[in-house]
């Protein structure tokens, strides 16, 4: 399923492109705030997506092939 993590990275940088332009003209503490918190989030999404590109992690249950949980899972 690495198909979706290119596509979850796109639209996350998709966002970011027309985001990116506003973030400097914040004016006002709530808008950085929000700005903050929308850029923490981004970071979110994109570290986790290329933790699932690279494999960093193990693929959910459903994703995973028999053999691979039963060599897992077998004592």
């Amino acid at each position: 399923m690495r198909h979706y993590a290119i596509l979850r990275l796109l639209l996350a940088s998709f966002f970011m492109y027309f985001a990116w332009p506003l973030i400097p003209q914040a004016s006002s503490q709530l808008e950085s705030i929000f700005w903050g918190t929308w850029l923490v989030f981004f970071m979110l999404v994109v570290g986790a997506n290329l933790a699932n590109l690279l494999q960093l992690n193990d693929p959910p249950v459903m994703e995973q092939d028999y053999e691979q949980r039963y060599r897992t899972h077998n004592y």
